[in-house]
Parts: structure tokens; sequence; C-alpha cells
């Protein structure tokens, strides 16, 4: 018996010493088996503040910590919806490790509804990581994800969809940055997300302080990073939001958060060869494909019309491949995206 009375504050010490600490996110407090939603700020600085909707939900077992990352472009509404949705259906209690849901990235593009760009600045949040913190707003942005989710994760998807004016079909990428061992395990999670087109690029930044990529970001410093792309023109449908969703549930799985067997991709496209195609001119777009056709090197794939309906430009496929996006609405330009292509390898990765 008091073997018995003197082995229980032991076995409590021992379950307290194994419940995860408090975690503290941009001055948002997550305790272990606990769902906490907050603003992180964004101080002013040459122009206005802003803030990030972040959710935290930590588990009440230990594992990983892992960032998920919506609306860095505002008009990109698939993942800001899924996540939106996912928040309340992690449950704490049955979560080893952690999930930190960054919302909205980038509030001035998403309550302003443009495209690409930070109305405030007419930066593209995706091209200025790691940030500066006397930068511009977008800089700025960049700057507090990068110091207060990225630096803070063991993992990273970056969530995104066509952005309002362009058509896609879903397709992950699998970024390399020469790390073998951050690269084959973001191999991985790509195979765990399901999508089956990847798009294999290595040719991303591998200098920390010039990453320009959110997913980017976290790769160089060591933690393995995908991006996602499901959904596009302003779409709401419950199709690429889904695709999104059993995606995220999928890779918790794959990195044992929760229960179940994961499932993998099992004849995934990849994709070795890829050209995003840009207008030479400004005008008014009219496509003439549709995504996810397959097209032969040549194909028309679009023509540009002056403001008086006289063609300007047409772009054509450089190529054999996949139509990944393409624009699906008249404004164009000079320098913009039109489309995506690209080329499946035969070759086993």
């Amino acid at each position: 018996m008091m073997l018995l009375v003197l082995s229980i504050p032991f076995f409590l010490h021992y379950a307290v010493a194994q419940e995860p600490k408090a975690l503290s996110i941009g001055g948002i407090q997550a305790k272990a088996g606990t769902r906490t939603s907050g603003f992180i700020p964004v101080p002013a600085g040459v122009d206005s503040a802003t803030h990030i909707p972040v959710t935290i939900v930590r588990g009440t077992r230990p594992g990983p910590v892992l960032a998920l990352v919506a609306g860095t472009h505002g008009y990109e509404y698939s993942p800001i919806l899924a996540l939106n949705r996912l928040a309340k259906k992690f449950d704490p209690t049955q979560l080893r490790g952690t999930v930190i849901i960054v919302h909205v990235s980038n509030m001035p593009s998403y309550m302003r509804r443009t495209v690409y760009y930070n109305p405030w600045d007419w930066k593209n949040l995706n091209r200025v990581y790691p940030g500066k913190p006397d930068g511009t707003v977008t800089e700025r942005i960049a700057h507090v994800i990068t110091k207060n989710i990225i630096e803070q994760c063991d993992y990273l998807v970056d969530l995104h969809c066509g952005d309002g004016n362009e058509s896609l079909r879903p397709y992950s990428y699998w970024m390399k940055i020469d790390n073998p061992s951050v690269d084959e395990v973001s191999k991985q999670m790509t195979l765990a997300f399901g999508f089956d087109h990847i798009v294999i690029d290595d040719e991303r930044p591998r200098d920390p302080g010039q990453s320009v990529y959110c997913s980017n970001t976290a790769a160089t410093r060591g933690k393995p990073a995908i991006t996602v792309e499901s959904g596009g023109l302003g779409s709401m449908d419950e199709e690429w939001i889904d695709y999104i969703e059993n995606g995220i549930w999928n890779l918790l799985r794959h990195f044992s958060m929760i229960d179940g067997k994961p499932s993998y991709v099992e004849h995934p496209i990849w994709i070795e060869r890829s050209e995003v195609l840009r207008s030479a001119v400004t005008g008014v777009l009219l496509p003439r494909v549709k995504r996810g056709e397959y097209v032969q090197k040549g194909t028309l794939l679009a023509v540009i019309n002056d403001f008086f309906g006289n063609q300007i430009a047409e772009v054509r496929a450089p190529f054999a491949g996949v139509l990944l996006y393409i624009l699906g609405t008249p404004p164009i330009n000079a320098g913009e995206p039109v489309a995506f292509v690209g080329q499946p390898t035969n070759e086993a990765r």
C-alpha cells in the first residue's frame, strides 16, 4: 500500500512533464488541449498598420508543429474557406503536436479583393520574403510571418489557388533546395497531400536572406514545406475546398498528429519542365483552351486584342504539356501571367 501511495505523485509528475508547454505566437497564448484565436499585429511603419488572423490548435500530446498559411493573395478564396472550417474541426484533445493556422496573410488584399498585389503598396507578398521590419506593409507582413510562424514551425504548407483572374486545375509544388533531408520530407508531403500533378521546382533561391517565397523561406531554414493550388476565379466551389481539407487531414495522419493510416498518390504525374507564359502587351485577353487540357507545341492558348477589338498578340504553347492554369478574365497588362504549362516526365521520382 505504501508503495502504491508513493507511486502516485511520481506518475502525476511524469504526466505533467509529458504535456506540451504553452505556446506563444505573436502574443497569442495557446495552452495544451486548447484552441485559441487572435490577431498578430503588423505595426505601422512608412504606411498603416494591419493584422493577421491566426488560430493555434495545441494538442495534449507531444508532436510536431505544422503551419498552414492561406490568403497570401486575398482573392484566393478556396484555402481561406478551407482553413476557416478546419479551425473548428481540429480536436485539440485528439491532436499530437500543434497546428498553426494563418487564415488570411494579406488582409489589405483580401478586404479590397485584389489579385496578386497588396493595394496599399502594390507589392506581391509571395515575392518579398523574408520581409523587412522597416519596409512597406507587404514587407512587414512577410517579416511578421517569418518570425512568428515560419521560425516556430517544423513543417509548412503554403495554400493557394488560382487568383481571381486564373482558371486552374489542382496541383502542388515539390521545391528542391539541395538539402536531401528537407527535399525528401517535402516530397513525401506532396504525395501525402494527394494532388497527382506535382511540379518539380529546383530553381528557388537558396539564400535564407533572399528567400522570396513563403514556402521557400521555410525550406531555407531547414523546415520542409510545400505549396498547393486548388480553385480559382474567385470561386467558392465545394469541390476545390474539399480537395484542400482532405489533403490537410491526410497530412496530419502522415505526421502521426492524428490517428489513422495515411494514403499517398499512387501514380503521381511529375512535371519537371514548366513555364509561366506572360503577355507582351496590355489589352483584352481571350483564352482559346481550358485548364487541364493537354496541348501540343505551338497550340494557340490565347489571343489579346486592343481595346477596339483588333488582335495585337497571341500566346502559344512553347512545348507539349498540360495547361495548369490560364487566365479566365479579359484584363491583361504587359508582363502579367497568361498561362502556366507543365510537361510531365516519364522518369520515376
